[in-house]
């Protein structure tokens, strides 16, 4: 795709399209399933949705995957206790998802087995339905999570990022 044709695509989506996308009840529920997530292991879930890709990032041409690592820094998931933060990020315009994780977590999860998540996704996306490839992103990387930063019998996980959907506005 050109730079022009990409950048009126960015630029003819906005957060209406986010809106439209995800109803308030899906934030809702989406909100809740990484909250109950959280209850099973020590790590933290960060779900991140944008409409399109602002200017700078398309001037210079620049991938979902780079947005997501930067939103990954300025979202501090980064910024967890066992270093074991997770971003899911959705770019409407490119019906993109990208899953960026800590060392703590990528240390135990080999690549392949991150493409394949990803690659599971990507069909509900291009479907458009984004509640439900989300929903099967948290549960996924929730399952990895759970598997390896299990919580101890009693133990709580102290809720160290926000729950909710971020809906990035330009």
């Amino acid at each position: 795709m050109n730079r022009l044709s990409r950048t009126l695509r960015h630029r003819w989506h906005d957060e209406t399209d986010a809106r439209r996308a995800l109803s308030p009840d899906a934030l809702t529920r989406l909100k809740h399933r990484v909250a109950a997530s959280e209850t099973q292991h020590s790590g933290e879930i960060r779900v991140c949705v944008e409409a399109g890709l602002p200017l700078s990032y398309l001037w210079r041409g620049a991938s979902a995957r780079q947005r997501a690592v930067t939103l990954f820094g300025k979202l501090r998931v980064w910024d967890t206790e066992h270093n074991n933060g997770v971003l899911i990020y959705l770019l409407l315009a490119e019906r993109a998802i990208e899953i960026v994780a800590d060392r703590g977590l990528l240390r135990h999860v080999p690549q392949a087995q991150w493409d394949a998540l990803l690659a599971g996704m990507r069909q509900a996306f291009g479907q458009r339905r984004f509640e439900a490839g989300l929903a099967e992103a948290i549960d996924a990387v929730g399952g990895l999570l759970e598997r390896h930063f299990p919580l101890a019998p009693g133990q709580d996980n102290p809720n160290e990022l926000p729950d909710g959907v971020d809906l990035i506005s330009r």
